[in-house]
């Protein structure tokens, strides 16, 4: 099958930590509101984007009560929710994601974050270094995926232990819903080969991915696994490349070099996560070397942890970089665009022909003042509450 014809998800992005049009600055920000968020996830239902993903955090809304409020708002949306192992035990997330499994009758997965900053994980009480995080990660996935999947669950490992434990309301999705993950280290890619259904990566550029892919195939491999693969990136869609790269440089228009540095920093010295460390590496703090690969950008990297790269063009050119990411073995973009809310919109208009996506109507179908009941298009709303 040509990678024309290959089937692709796009997933779009919930920011549950506030949003706006600009990064390094409190300048027209949009606070996280339920309001907003529904906003988000209900314009994403309709276009047609496969699901959302939920981040976790300190500075973020609860994905898990976030998700419960909005599964009952959308009807085909998918609910990609952050689980972080070192904050519940397995059995306690276990009835959670079958019951959120079951409200949504079936509409959940479950990203598992086992890295981010130390300050952060302390704040839940997780004071393990690095490879002990992953060795507790994968003691909670093997108890938890027990529990769902109806087995017994009696374990006793050094970090956790399970006796008795099973459950009487079992999930929609069996033998349990999908776990995502990522996690760049060799002891984060030895807990996907063993346990993950789909291993996300941050947006590197194509020939750098592709190795990284094959080791996580490898490791699967022993394992006697197959493993799904998706992509976070961000995405600058606009009709013009000029348009595009425009709108990218005014992304970053409020970023000084100061809050670069110290961002740098953060990621460089104080994180642990190999996967932060590959992104920082790509451009390393400098405004002059943004520019990474064909469309491929790094700017929002300069000060945002997490996914900092993104795809910036025209429809076709961003769509013939994604195939190419397909063709390494990509199934699924999980992308995000600032402001959330608008940039939904250019990417569904703009970006879905060319992949031959097409959601519940095509937007010349719609009447925009019936669905949003405004009179308006949705570009015009500058906040919600």
């Amino acid at each position: 099958m040509s990678s024309n014809n290959r089937p692709l998800d796009l997933y779009w992005y919930l920011p549950t930590h506030g949003d706006g049009p600009y990064l390094g600055t409190d300048e027209r920000h949009r606070p996280a509101t339920f309001g907003y968020l529904k906003e988000i996830a209900q314009a994403a239902d309709r276009l047609g984007f496969k699901g959302v993903l939920l981040p976790t955090g300190t500075r973020c809304e609860d994905a898990w009560i976030v998700a419960a409020g909005l599964i009952p708002l959308t009807e085909r949306l998918k609910f990609l929710v952050a689980l972080r192992p070192g904050s519940g035990t397995p059995a306690l997330f276990a009835r959670h994601a079958a019951t959120l499994d079951r409200i949504s009758e079936g509409r959940v997965l479950l990203n598992v974050v086992t890295g981010a900053d130390p300050a952060d994980l302390a704040g839940d009480g997780n004071k393990l270094g690095h490879d002990e995080r992953y060795a507790q990660t994968d003691e909670f996935l093997t108890i938890w995926r027990r529990i769902l999947s109806g087995e017994p669950a009696d374990f006793d490992g050094k970090y956790l232990s399970a006796h008795g434990t099973d459950i009487s309301f079992p999930p929609v999705q069996r033998p349990h819903p999908p776990l995502w993950f990522g996690g760049s280290s060799d002891a984060g890619i030895a807990v996907a080969a063993k346990h993950v259904d789909a291993y996300l990566s941050r947006g590197e550029p194509v020939d750098q991915l592709v190795e990284k892919i094959g080791r996580v195939r490898e490791a699967a491999a022993a394992q006697g696994r197959t493993i799904r693969f998706g992509l976070r990136i961000h995405l600058i869609v606009r009709e013009t490349e000029e348009e595009a790269w425009a709108a990218a440089d005014r992304l970053i228009s409020h970023v000084t070099d100061d809050l670069i540095a110290e961002a740098q920093n953060g990621f460089v010295h104080i994180s642990e996560s190999v996967g932060q460390k590959r992104m920082s590496a790509l451009h390393q703090g400098r405004r002059d070397r943004l520019v990474i690969g064909p469309n491929l950008w790094a700017g929002p990297g300069l000060v945002r942890g997490g996914a900092g790269t993104a795809l910036v063009g025209n429809p076709d050119n961003v769509a013939a970089r994604i195939r190419e990411y397909q063709e390494i073995g990509i199934e699924t973009i999980i992308a995000s665009a600032y402001p959330h809310l608008e940039e939904a919109f250019n990417v569904a208009e703009l970006l879905f022909p060319k992949l031959g996506l097409r959601g519940e109507a095509a937007p010349a179908e719609r009447s925009w003042d019936v669905e949003f009941g405004r009179g308006v298009r949705p570009n015009a709303v500058a906040s919600a509450s």
